[in-house]
């Protein structure tokens, strides 16, 4: 299985190129070479790729400056995924993508359903539903993987910040009424390539789904188990979103329903709180 993986050195990008050795035949691509701000330019590298699976883990993802150029995040993340996946379809290549609950307004209390109407609180929710709009419209086999709140040993991400700020601080103060699943960056990769596999043996379903951690918890809950799991002994105080005003709106509902990715595929959410145990050891900060 030969595929072919757009994007380098983000979070989910790395652990494909991590998990896919010995799996597959996997070429990643980073800026220099496939860069999403020429659609066009990532177009052509399809069209003469000899691939099996393209994957789409590259993004512009600084939530709060897409604000400020959201024409720009509307191109990669909008323009840029729908130009490839044309690419793929017209060649017949199965693409993969993926994409966010920021696509959801982020109200109530239930976990969003796949096929529950979109209605983004940002631009960065708006460039990406552009780009999951695009994917479907392109006409090929795809599958859109929504999650959240990635975290990994590597790259930007809360975990990693939450250790910086608590070998610095005693005391922190996070958001606990934005509820969510953080999810593993490797066990996103993991699940991209086992439907990966799946179209490599013709047995792949088309559409959208949902892959988040589980159970469901605030960031200062999230925060909390970091600093446990850590031995970092930081006082947490709960505050509410409007005590931390940010550019972006942000939803206060990021849970996901994950049901149709465990009966189309037999995936179901990762436990998060292992995935932060396995981050933790990596970084040596844990034995």
């Amino acid at each position: 299985m030969k595929i072919l993986v757009f994007g380098k050195t983000g979070q989910v990008a790395t652990e494909l190129r991590r998990q896919g050795a010995g799996r597959a035949e996997l070429r990643a691509l980073g800026r220099d070479e496939a860069n999403l701000a020429d659609p066009g330019a990532c177009a052509a590298i399809i069209e003469q790729a000899d691939a099996d699976i393209i994957i789409n883990a590259a993004a512009y993802t600084a939530v709060d400056r897409a604000e400020e150029e959201e024409p720009l995040a509307t191109v990669i993340n909008g323009e840029a995924p729908a130009a490839m996946a044309r690419a793929a379809a017209r060649r017949g290549i199965p693409f993969l993508h993926i994409s966010t609950d920021y696509v959801f307004p982020g109200s109530g209390t239930r976990p969003w359903r796949p096929d529950d109407p979109m209605d983004p609180p940002n631009a960065y929710g708006r460039s990406k539903l552009a780009g999951e709009e695009g994917v479907r419209a392109a006409g090929g086999a795809h599958v859109i993987l929504r999650t959240s709140w990635v975290f990994s040993a590597h790259g930007n991400n809360f975990l990693r910040t939450m250790l910086r700020l608590g070998t610095e601080r005693e005391r922190l103060s996070i958001v606990a009424d934005q509820i969510g699943g953080p999810t593993p960056a490797a066990d996103i990769a993991a699940t991209l390539l086992k439907i990966a596999e799946a179209f490599a043996a013709e047995t792949g379903s088309v559409g959208t789904y949902h892959y988040a951690g589980a159970p469901p918890v605030s960031w200062a809950g999230f925060a909390r188990t970091i600093f446990a799991e850590a031995g970092l002994p930081v006082e947490v105080i709960d505050i509410p979103t409007s005590a931390y005003p940010t550019p972006a709106a942000r939803p206060l509902n990021s849970r996901l329903d994950g049901a149709t990715l465990a009966r189309d595929y037999g995936i179901d959410p990762p436990d998060w709180h292992a995935g932060v145990r396995r981050v933790l050891k990596e970084l040596g900060v844990v034995t």
